[in-house]
């Protein structure tokens, strides 16, 4: 497992818990690596893949890696809606709330 399968920001435990109260399944994917985003959020019949990225942070530490950037783009390229977020705000707005 390379170190940044371990990475998680620190906003990320805040965007789960107001998603899963917002009634949403969130399963975190943190831990795969290798570019996959951090997590799976189903919402009422439809899936997206987060990004989590710690807004609070410089924009050079929310800049996604090479392999992030490869799998969000082959993501899309299959229909899966694959998002960036930085804050609740945006994690909400992703599964349109």
């Amino acid at each position: 497992m390379s170190r940044y399968a371990r990475k998680v920001d620190g906003n990320q435990s805040e965007i789960v818990r107001v998603l899963t109260v917002s009634g949403a399944m969130v399963q975190s994917m943190a831990s795969i690596g290798r570019g996959c985003p951090d997590l799976l959020v189903g919402f009422r019949g439809k899936w997206v893949v987060m990004e989590v990225k710690d807004g609070s942070k410089s924009p050079s530490s929310q800049k996604l890696r090479e392999a992030q950037v490869t799998w969000m783009l082959a993501a899309q390229h299959h229909d899966l809606p694959a998002v960036v977020v930085t804050d609740v705000d945006g994690a909400l707005r992703a599964i349109g709330l």
